[in-house]
């Protein structure tokens, strides 16, 4: 039997990702030996100290429903970090809690955005701006960035996308899927725009614990009042922490947008996970020394895949300044063949490495870049050596 499912559905695409991630735990499960660099998730475990926060959580019975927008424990935990890490003041009324920063900003699209609006998304993107923006009935502006651009949108790229429908800009650094981030001076320059321009600014701030060679993020709304004023703040503890499957996420803006909000998360999910919420007030306000040290290994990882990566022929990747994502081009072997099929775009490069080498990655078409493949370096070094050797025997079997 055939439904007929909503305008909104048919819109929007499955998450390329999730995808991926759940086919190779399926290959798996077959005993095929799988290699899987496409999940975008820390394979460190969660540090003890946020895990036995948790438990006592159980323990004392802290088990039930609380404040749709989070416990004011959290809320407090938060705002503590905002003003220890980006030298942000806010109060509890403009702090909310949702379940992962994917529901922060899924939640923020759908209490600011509608039909006749534009949202600027600068390419390549996290895959699921531009269908939950689609989803608030809002219209998605991809603006195209280089690998020569460092993948950043500039000053005058954003002057030229900007129209009378205009209501927000979205800003990812460290970005998925590239690792590039904003410098204070770029930063500034948006910033002028968008006050000019009267837009809002989604600043998702994910990543900004995980940077190399001495970068130092910064939330653009740091730089002033009134750039502040205009700045939804996205983070969350899920990459920092290695705590991806907890599902906390926050956002910092006005408190008008946060009452807003609080009335849409109150009819979908209600509030977070209450034992969650109390592992995140471990992890923010507790030991920070294990975010130093996955770092550390992310960044040695890193260099090892791009030294790797520099010796295949045809293969140019970008140097990330954090996240753990490498998105090496490999168009250069779009056209050649195997076994009877063509490699066309990324999609059918996935493909053959999933089938061929066993290697899971995501495709870059899902980000905006065909040209790419996206490779996550949260994995062992054992396996992304395996992984690499896997790729580079795959590609050089590829014929004209």
């Amino acid at each position: 039997m055939e439904y007929d499912l909503a305008e909104r559905v048919k819109k929007v695409q499955p998450s390329a990702t999730l995808g991926i991630t759940t086919l190779a735990k399926a290959m798996k499960a077959d005993g095929i030996d799988v290699i899987g660099l496409g999940a975008g998730e820390p394979d460190f475990d969660t540090p003890d100290h946020i895990k036995e926060a948790a438990a006592e959580a159980i323990r004392e019975g802290f088990t039930k429903y609380t404040p749709v927008g989070g416990t004011n424990e959290l809320k407090d935990a938060v705002i503590e970090k905002f003003e220890r890490d980006n030298g942000l003041s806010y109060d509890r009324a403009q702090i909310f809690v949702s379940c992962g920063a994917k529901h922060s900003i899924y939640n923020l699209f759908q209490a600011l955005c509608g039909p006749g609006d534009e949202v600027i998304v600068p390419a390549p993107y996290w895959l699921s701006y531009p269908d939950q923006v689609c989803l608030a009935g809002a219209t998605p502006v991809i603006v195209e960035t280089t690998e020569a651009e460092s993948f950043r949108l500039s000053a005058d790229r954003l002057r030229e996308a900007i129209t009378g429908a205009t209501r927000i800009l979205v800003l990812n650094s460290p970005s998925n899927p590239t690792g590039a981030a904003y410098p204070r001076d770029e930063l500034e320059k948006i910033a002028e725009i968008a006050i000019e321009k009267d837009i809002l600014i989604l600043s998702d701030e994910i990543y900004e614990s995980i940077v190399y060679d001495g970068f130092t993020s910064m939330s653009i709304a740091s730089l002033g009042d009134e750039v502040k004023a205009r700045t939804l703040v996205v983070n969350g503890v899920s990459k920092t922490y290695a705590m991806t499957g907890w599902r906390i996420g926050y956002f910092a803006a006005d408190a008008s947008i946060a009452a807003a909000v609080n009335k849409i998360q109150g009819h979908s999910t209600s509030n977070p996970t209450s034992i969650a919420q109390r592992a995140a007030v471990a992890a923010i306000t507790g030991p920070q020394e294990a975010v130093a040290e996955m770092t550390a290994a992310f960044a040695g990882r890193r260099d090892a895949l791009l030294d790797r990566f520099s010796r295949i022929p045809g293969v140019t990747c970008y140097k990330p300044q954090g996240a753990f994502y490498l998105f090496p081009r490999v168009s250069a072997y779009y056209g050649k063949q195997y076994g009877g099929k063509s490699v066309a775009g990324s999609g059918d490069m996935a493909n053959y490495l999933l089938e061929e080498a066993q290697v899971a990655v995501v495709p870059g078409g899902a980000f905006g870049a065909d040209d790419c493949i996206r490779i996550s370096y949260a994995a062992s070094m054992e396996s992304l050596n395996e992984g690499l050797d896997r790729i580079e025997e795959a590609l050089s079997r590829l014929k004209t």
